[in-house]
C-alpha cells in the first residue's frame, strides 16, 4: 500500500532530482522509494558497498581519482544483486 510523505528539500536540489528522475524514466518518487528502500533494506555483511553508493548515503563527495567506468560498473553489479 502506497503512502503520501511530504519532505521540505532545497529548490534546486528538487530540480536537479527531477531532471534526473526523467533522465532514468522514473518518477521522483519511486526514484526517492528506491533510493529509501536501499538504504533500509536488510544486507548481507559480505556485501560490499560501492564508493559510490556510500558516497550518496554520506553525502560526501568521492575522490577524483575514481573511475567513473569503474563506478558504473560497480553500481551495475550493485543492481544485479539487489534484484536476484
Amino acid at each position: 500500500m502506497d503512502s503520501k510523505l511530504t519532505l521540505k528539500l532545497n529548490a534546486s536540489v528538487i530540480d536537479r532530482a527531477k531532471k534526473y528522475a526523467s533522465n532514468k524514466k522514473l518518477s521522483l518518487s519511486r526514484l526517492i522509494e528506491n533510493y529509501l528502500d536501499s538504504l533500509t533494506r536488510e544486507q548481507k555483511d559480505d556485501l560490499e558497498i560501492s564508493p559510490f553508493v556510500k558516497s550518496i548515503a554520506s553525502g560526501k563527495s568521492i575522490h577524483a581519482d575514481i573511475e567513473y567506468k569503474k563506478l558504473k560498473e560497480e553500481y551495475i553489479d550493485f543492481l544485479e544483486k539487489k534484484h536476484q
